[in-house]
């Protein structure tokens, strides 16, 4: 008798173990669908915000720093928390052009890095690379030509064919020179 009971508490216990476990499956399914509406509804929305913040920076004739400050976290935004949507990588190039704009040099290049890191098959990948160099390559910015050449030789190896490569080419020849230089090698060649 004692053996029977046994096996039926432990049979009742199976039961409710693995009823408690499809339970809980299914519970969880019902959970990732609510948060995938969510997420999709906050994309929506946050992909709102950054096209009205894009429309208001290409209409402005003249770049207002609060604006623009406003972009760049409208399209991080949406780039960061949207990660899997095919403009993420747009956005991204959209926020370092402008923190480039700004004068936000630190954030400029936060913002590619991200870019190339987390898109590295992106379609303007080169741009977004040649942005990076033209970053390390200015003296007001981020000042540091070994980088910038290291980025100019990778455009240059990855799109031979075209003009960021033809560009990468000549900003490596200029590298280390000063206006002054730059407008002297210009008017002797013109001449």
């Amino acid at each position: 008798m004692l053996k029977t009971l046994a096996a039926i508490a432990g049979s009742c216990l199976i039961l409710v173990s693995c009823g408690g476990k499809e339970e809980e499956k299914k519970e969880e399914a019902v959970k990732k669908d609510t948060v995938a509406a969510a997420s999709s509804d906050s994309c929506s929305k946050l992909l709102a915000k950054a096209k009205a913040s894009d429309a208001v920076l290409m209409r402005a004739l003249v770049l207002d720093k609060e604006v623009a400050v406003k972009a760049i976290g409208d399209f991080s935004s949406y780039a960061s928390y949207c990660g899997n949507d095919s403009l993420s990588p747009v956005f991204y190039l959209k926020a370092g052009q402008v923190a480039q704009a700004i004068g936000s040099y630190s954030q400029a290049q936060a913002m590619l890095n991200n870019c190339l890191n987390k898109y590295p098959q992106f379609r303007n990948k080169g741009a977004v690379l040649f942005l990076l160099a033209q970053l390390y390559d200015d003296p007001k910015m981020l000042n540091n030509e070994e980088k910038a050449k290291e980025y100019y030789e990778q455009i240059i190896k990855e799109y031979p064919k075209t003009s960021y490569a033809s560009d990468a080419a000549a900003s490596i020849k200029n590298l280390g020179k000063t206006d002054e230089q730059l407008i002297q090698e210009f008017l002797k060649k013109n001449k």
